[in-house]
């Protein structure tokens, strides 16, 4: 890996696990925003799911009281179905594709979220709704890791609580990253070359042990 690489690796790492310490997700969003621009998406993906897991798995234990697996369970189903279709999708993906969408689900999302208040609050869907979001980010997460923006605005959406909707991420977004581990490593994606990148993921614990 040349310099720009590491350097970039290490940058994207510290900041996303900072932030998602402090939220309990959005590392995918975070190191993607960083990542993108320097390293392909075969290498990308795997690394955001790989620090997203590692921070999920650290923050449950400030969490795992307040998790409901029950309102959960449609994103996780409909994730579940989202994720391979993703994972396939990565080994086709071209480079200026998957970052010109990965700078527009950043600029749809912040801006969405930036006026989120003004907007409506839906009613309707129900948990038929919750799992089609479920798989819209099954599906990202399959090919980037970026398994929060769908569910995190739609929850937003429904006006729930700040703890419910964080009960709703942790679950789905661990779930999620398991999975799309599981899948990556099935198909392939995941090489031992790719060792070597992951390292710097372990030192985000310590913005992690934030959240």
């Amino acid at each position: 890996m040349t310099t720009t690489v590491i350097v970039a690796i290490a940058l994207g790492t510290c900041l996303a696990g900072f932030v998602q310490g402090l939220s309990g997700f959005a590392f995918g969003m975070v190191a993607m925003s960083v990542w993108a621009w320097t390293i392909e998406p075969q290498l990308a993906g795997p690394l955001v799911v790989w620090g997203s897991w590692i921070g999920q798995v650290l923050a449950l234990r400030a969490v795992r009281g307040g998790l409901q697996w029950r309102r959960a369970m449609p994103f996780v189903v409909g994730g579940a179905a989202g994720v391979p279709v993703g994972a396939w999708l990565l080994h086709y993906i071209n480079v200026s594709v998957f970052r010109g969408s990965v700078g527009i689900v950043l600029i749809a999302y912040c801006a969405t979220m930036l006026f989120a208040r003004r907007l409506p609050t839906l009613r309707r869907g129900g948990r038929l709704a919750d799992g089609a979001v479920g798989v819209v980010g099954g599906v990202m997460g399959g090919l980037g890791g970026l398994t929060g923006p769908a569910p995190t605005l739609w929850c937003t959406l429904r006006g729930w609580g700040k703890d419910e909707q964080r009960s709703v991420f942790q679950v789905f977004n661990l779930c999620m990253h398991s999975l799309t581990l599981t899948v990556y490593w099935l198909n392939g994606t995941l090489t031992p070359a790719m060792a070597p990148s992951a390292i710097p993921s372990f030192f985000s614990r310590d913005f992690n042990a934030v959240g």
